[in-house]
């Protein structure tokens, strides 16, 4: 049977993919969630869990286009989010809470940050910024979890894990991370992984009442400059994860 094969070797003890249990979670998640989801994902021909680790093989997208309009993304979350609200955590309840291996992200953030600020290519801003989450990671993670009303997200809503069809269809891939938390977390990475600042607005109206994205950004800009810390300096990626950055820092409260 053709399709996309995904292998994960069982993580490291004491690694963040090992606290998470991302990818059992995935496994889980096209076993029991996603014929109900209610969003489009790809088809499920296997979902096992071996001695190694886990293996999905699943249907083959890489004829979609890549990404979506982040206008699109953002009403296929909406209509996400509003479907599972306050269901997700009672009718799956393995599925991750907010503020799940916070400890571990504040070290790595601690060992990252200052190899981060030496780069060179930061805006002001965005290293003031950084400079104060150290030691305030945890704390950030755990705030995610009062943002708004729980419901099933994906985690990782970047346009990196969207495809688009021929018929303008929207799928979502690579549910490692699913979890049970604010909706407006997966819009706030949506717009700090992947939107031109210059968009934020007509995406966030996109997907509606979003008056509490405040609270969730520090823990979402803590994974943005992780994520920026994987790109070369000065690289035309890093410029643009750090205008992102200065956009999400700017919409911060006082």
């Amino acid at each position: 049977m053709p399709g996309y094969v995904k292998r994960r070797a069982r993580p490291a003890p004491g690694s963040i993919p090992a606290a998470l249990d991302m990818f059992r979670a995935e496994v889980r998640f096209y076993r029991e969630i996603a014929p109900v989801a209610g969003v489009r994902v790809p088809a499920c021909y296997q979902a096992s869990e071996t001695g190694d680790g886990t293996v999905l093989v699943l249907e083959d997208l890489s004829a979609w286009s890549e990404g979506a309009d982040p206008v699109a993304a953002a009403g296929v979350l909406a209509g996400l989010h509003a479907r599972w609200e306050g269901q997700a955590a009672v009718r799956w309840p393995w599925l991750r809470r907010a503020g799940a291996a916070a400890d571990l992200i504040e070290d790595l953030f601690g060992q990252v940050w200052p190899h981060l600020a030496a780069r060179g290519d930061l805006t002001g801003p965005v290293e003031a910024l950084g400079a104060r989450l150290v030691g305030r990671v945890a704390a950030a993670e755990h705030q995610t979890g009062h943002a708004g009303p729980v419901t099933l997200v994906h985690g990782d809503a970047s346009l990196l894990n969207m495809r688009t069809g021929p018929g303008g269809e929207l799928a979502l891939l690579d549910w490692e991370d699913v979890s049970a938390a604010p909706g407006v977390l997966d819009l706030a990475w949506l717009l700090v992984s992947s939107v031109d600042p210059a968009r934020w607005d007509e995406v966030i109206a996109a997907y509606g009442p979003a008056g509490r994205i405040a609270e969730v950004l520090p823990a979402v800009i803590t994974q943005g400059l992780l994520s920026l810390a994987d790109t070369p300096p000065g690289s035309a990626e890093a410029v643009a994860w750090v205008g992102r950055l200065e956009a999400a820092a700017k919409r911060l409260r006082p």
